[in-house]
């Protein structure tokens, strides 16, 4: 699926995402934003991974004896991955998780995690020392606190990560409406994970639907605009 990227958007064929501790334990502590919100928005991220092959790594920290296992929602995008399970705070200090990232060959990373401050903040600096482009999804993240979460996202983009949102990387990998191999799945996941605009969007399919109505007991077809 090559679509010739310009160098300064992110191209699916050169990216990869990994997704850090969303667990119980991590999501207990998150304070200052919503974390129903970071859950759907982690789901949005890890679905548009899916639908445009781009690798998707999925990493925790001590599940078996500490923070549980990984959100159940967020595996069910990936239910044959095997959660890399570590016992570092820096995931990019784990072997496991290193090889996997370089087996993907690619340069860049799309970073969604909890807690902001420590386990995205110390793999984005890693990842960047060692030559990788690192992007991250600030919506899908979340901290102990607001500032420690803000401080972090400032920390990395004076090193040199770009910030995103799930929404835009998403939108990013689509790049046009006419790409139809992707269109439908990228609506879908709109509908379920997109907020106001989604709901915008299944408003508008709505009454565009084709109905049956009934004029004088006859039986009618037309667009929902119709009834």
């Amino acid at each position: 699926m090559s679509r010739n990227y310009p160098e300064v958007l992110l191209d699916p064929e050169k990216t990869a995402v990994v997704i850090i501790d969303h667990q119980p334990q991590m999501y207990f502590g998150v304070q200052g934003a919503c974390r129903t919100i970071i859950e759907n928005n982690v789901i949005g991220l890890a679905k548009a991974a899916k639908v445009f092959k781009v690798p998707c790594i999925l990493t925790t920290v001590a599940a078996k004896t500490f923070s549980g296992y990984i959100y159940s929602k967020l595996q069910q995008v990936y239910p044959d991955f095997v959660p890399i399970d570590r016992t570092s705070i820096n995931s990019w200090e784990d072997e496991n998780l290193k090889k996997a990232v370089k087996d993907t060959g690619k340069k860049n990373i799309v970073l969604a995690g909890l807690w902001t401050e420590a386990c995205v903040l110390f793999p984005a600096l890693s990842m960047m020392k060692d030559g990788y482009k690192v992007f991250v999804a600030t919506d899908a993240c979340g901290g102990a606190s607001e500032q420690a979460h803000d401080m972090a996202i400032q920390r990395m983009v004076q090193a040199g990560a770009s910030p995103c949102t799930w929404m835009q990387i998403m939108l990013e990998f689509q790049r046009d409406w006419n790409n139809k191999e992707t269109y439908e799945d990228v609506m879908t996941i709109v509908k379920e994970h997109g907020g106001a605009y989604g709901l915008g969007v299944e408003y508008q399919e709505t009454m565009l639907k084709p109905v049956t109505y009934y004029v004088n007991n006859q039986q009618m077809q037309g667009s929902g605009q119709q009834r």
